[in-house]
């Protein structure tokens, strides 16, 4: 399958503080891929080195088959970019500068910008500096969904929408997939990557260490298992890759790693299974699984420091040069 992007050994450090050592990322064509990771992670300086404003100090990256850093001005033109601080020019409005950065691009669907306008509830005759920062997201994202870019990088676009316009944006996202736009979507809400991604990949100190859809994930870690039996079962804890058995009567409840769970639910059945509840793990789960060393806060696993926050501003400046970012 073709790839719209194509990452390869990628290191960036600044100064002695590495962002990025040595990470690989595959993203195909017409796919919504999950890009995860706690702040410090190196998501936002991979999207850095994509859109051209940051150029890796070893390995490759291929944007849409091209160079990002000796070609941005043609990829700019096939690509959309939302991230998660945006801010708009003070006296423009709303509409005005969806409409600027159109034309910066060179396309414009009229009819899909009001629709999408509408979706989002937003006023496009206020001026900039008038919008919350719900407000000035949703510019940044119906700007971006009304062009005909080929790809869409987003970094943490929905910061500041409300759970409504978190619904509306997870709808147009599913329509530009069917669509047959390719997204990077890096988000902390695990939620909206689990209904939107078709794969992930999960970062950490700069690297890729798992990449796949949610259930191959899911098949390489542990599911818990509740059931109800007729006897009294015994033995499990003996059986290979099942742990955390607690027997109480008829009443059993386990940990299976994936390779031996089905090997552990046959063991179980042969004392008569009256009721079975499984629990495989959430995205939640599988990223903690990578950052057990680190705190979890609000369901997000939070480096105490961060590589991204050294020598470089966290939110990146427009990849036109002005405007929002």
């Amino acid at each position: 399958m073709t790839k719209a992007i194509a990452v390869a050994g990628l290191r960036k450090s600044f100064g002695p503080t590495q962002a990025l050592g040595g990470l690989d990322l595959d993203v195909d064509e017409g796919e919504v891929h999950g890009f995860l990771g706690p702040n410090g992670a190196g998501k936002s300086t991979t999207i850095r080195i994509l859109l051209g404003l940051l150029r890796g100090d070893s390995g490759t990256a291929r944007l849409l088959g091209g160079d990002p850093w000796r070609e941005a001005v043609a990829l700019h033109r096939r690509l959309a970019y939302v991230p998660g601080d945006v801010e708009l020019w003070p006296n423009l409005t709303g509409g005005e500068a969806i409409d600027l950065l159109s034309k910066l691009r060179g396309d414009l669907d009229r009819r899909r910008r009001d629709e999408l306008v509408e979706r989002f509830d937003l006023d496009p005759t206020k001026k900039g500096r008038a919008y919350s920062k719900g407000n000035r997201q949703k510019v940044a994202i119906v700007a971006a969904l009304a062009s005909d870019a080929e790809l869409l990088l987003l970094d943490e676009p929905t910061a500041g929408l409300d759970p409504l316009m978190e619904a509306v944006f997870q709808d147009v996202i599913l329509q530009a997939k069917a669509a047959g736009r390719t997204v990077l979507l890096s988000s902390h809400i695990l939620a909206q990557v689990e209904k939107l991604c078709d794969r992930v990949s999960i970062i950490r100190q700069g690297r890729n260490v798992q990449s796949g859809t949610l259930a191959e994930m899911r098949h390489l870690t542990r599911t818990t298992v509740e059931a109800e039996t007729e006897r009294t079962a015994v033995g499990l804890d003996a059986l290979p890759g099942v742990h955390d058995v607690l027997v109480r009567g008829g009443q059993v409840s386990f940990a299976a790693d994936g390779v031996h769970l089905g090997a552990a639910l046959r063991e179980l059945g042969a004392f008569g299974i009256r009721s079975l509840v499984s629990h495989p793990p959430t995205l939640e789960e599988l990223m903690l699984r990578h950052y057990g060393g680190e705190r979890a806060v609000g369901g997000d696993a939070v480096r105490a420091a961060g590589a991204e926050s050294h020598g470089a501003p966290e939110t990146a400046p427009a990849p036109d040069g002005g405007g929002p970012r």
